[in-house]
């Protein structure tokens, strides 16, 4: 009984681990849409950041929503990953892990904390100066400012590499990590495939895009 409630409870936290991370990639898609514009029309991109940023049901709701999901994934990760060493108490003396998974599947901790630790750069350097503008300082709106404070970002070339290294690691974090969500929900039909397909091309197209827009304001400017 105690057996198949430490089961249930394993298959539980996989989904729920799985859920969160599904819900995280929305938001990646859409942050790399908005954040796409800015190489696209200057004009479009600070109208879509002003709604973004000023909209009461995304400040309040979706924000703090967001925030807890990525904390919520995180420390699952963490949690999951205890209870899979736990349950191998024994090491074996040689194991060749690179034949029977991936990189990605094997270190999903590794780039998870450096995606994590990303992501706390990415609020420091856009969260932060946004709360301290709007609450702090009291500044006059201007819907104008914020397609040259992105660019501002990327004018260092010590902060555009971090932000690609790491950019590379979500793209390994996700090559792995898309799949398994839906396997861990229970996804499993004739559509598997193109599912897995699809998830690959999202761990290549998203990651490296946010490269290519760093890349881009870095050189452009």
């Amino acid at each position: 009984m105690a057996k198949s409630s430490l089961l249930s409870s394993s298959i539980a936290r996989k989904v729920a681990m799985a859920l969160s991370g599904l819900f995280l990639i929305s938001f990646l898609s859409l942050h790399f849409f908005i954040n796409l514009i800015s190489v696209i029309d200057q004009d479009t991109f600070n109208e879509f950041s002003h709604f973004m940023g000023n909209n009461g049901l995304i400040q309040f709701v979706m924000q703090p929503i967001l925030i807890a999901g990525v904390v919520f994934h995180f420390v699952m990760g963490f949690v999951l990953e205890l209870q899979n060493r736990s349950a191998r108490p024994i090491q074996y003396a040689k194991y060749n892990g690179s034949e029977n998974s991936s990189w990605a599947s094997r270190n999903m901790i590794i780039s998870g904390l450096v995606v994590l630790a990303f992501l706390g750069v990415h609020f420091y350097d856009f969260w932060v100066p946004e709360m301290i503008y709007k609450y702090v300082d009291v500044k006059p709106i201007d819907e104008t400012r914020y397609y040259w404070e992105l660019v501002h970002k990327f004018e260092s070339p010590v902060r555009t590499a971090l932000y690609c290294v790491s950019f590379v690691l979500l793209s390994l974090h996700l090559w792995h990590g898309f799949s398994s969500s839906f396997q861990s929900v229970g996804f499993n039909n004739k559509f598997s495939k193109t599912i897995h397909k699809l998830g690959y091309a999202f761990a290549i197209i998203v990651p490296f895009g946010f490269i290519f827009i760093a890349l881009f304001h870095h050189f452009n400017h």
